[in-house]
């Protein structure tokens, strides 16, 4: 088996991923993907602490760019305008050439109650490290729980949207337009 070849990681994250459709996340060992990445089990474990970690690893990056994006918003700006600035600068972890693999992921998760319990603790997070970021600027607690909470979801109903099948639309453009229906829905109007 290969130890220090380029690309160990990607290589366990896309046999991971391929095992995990064909036979379930729970049926699938660390050994199994190992082997298929053609790496040692001491290799998984120093990119994945364990084989959930393959589904879920980087979700750091994405709090992290979540708060970037709302510290990037004006000094002026409201509370939904920074979080339309947070949710946006997610944007940049969804090209194209991901989406596949987010629809295998998403498709993994809905078919493992711990794996969206899992997720949904993720979402969790999420919002609390927005709520954290909107506080900062001032925004009283009650205002930045309920604007972070209402970005969160934004998001989650943009990516179930960008992953439907036959979705080809960039994950900017769905963003958009979910926040001007939740503009319409709550009668207030967000800049675009």
């Amino acid at each position: 088996m290969t130890r220090w070849e380029p690309g160990a990681r990607e290589r366990l994250n896309g046999a991971a991923l391929e095992l995990y459709a064909r036979k379930g996340f729970e049926e699938t060992t660390v050994a199994e993907i190992s082997q298929a990445a053609g790496l040692t089990e001491r290799t998984f474990f120093r990119y994945f602490a364990d084989k959930r970690e393959v589904l879920f690893a980087g979700s750091e990056l994405l709090e992290q760019q979540f708060v970037d994006g709302a510290a990037a918003a004006p000094n002026d700006a409201t509370p939904i305008e920074v979080v339309r600035s947070a949710v946006g600068a997610s944007a940049v972890f969804f090209p194209d050439e991901r989406r596949e693999y987010s629809r295998l992921r998403a498709t993994i998760i809905d078919a493992n109650p711990p794996l969206q319990e899992r997720e949904l603790r993720k979402m969790s997070t999420l919002a609390a490290a927005l709520t954290t970021a909107l506080r900062a600027r001032g925004i009283p607690e009650s205002v930045a729980t309920l604007a972070a909470q209402s970005g969160v979801t934004v998001f989650r109903v943009s990516f179930a949207q960008w992953i439907a099948p036959g979705s080809t639309r960039p994950m900017a453009h769905i963003q958009r337009d979910v926040f001007a229906e939740l503009g319409a829905l709550t009668g207030a109007t967000t800049a675009h």
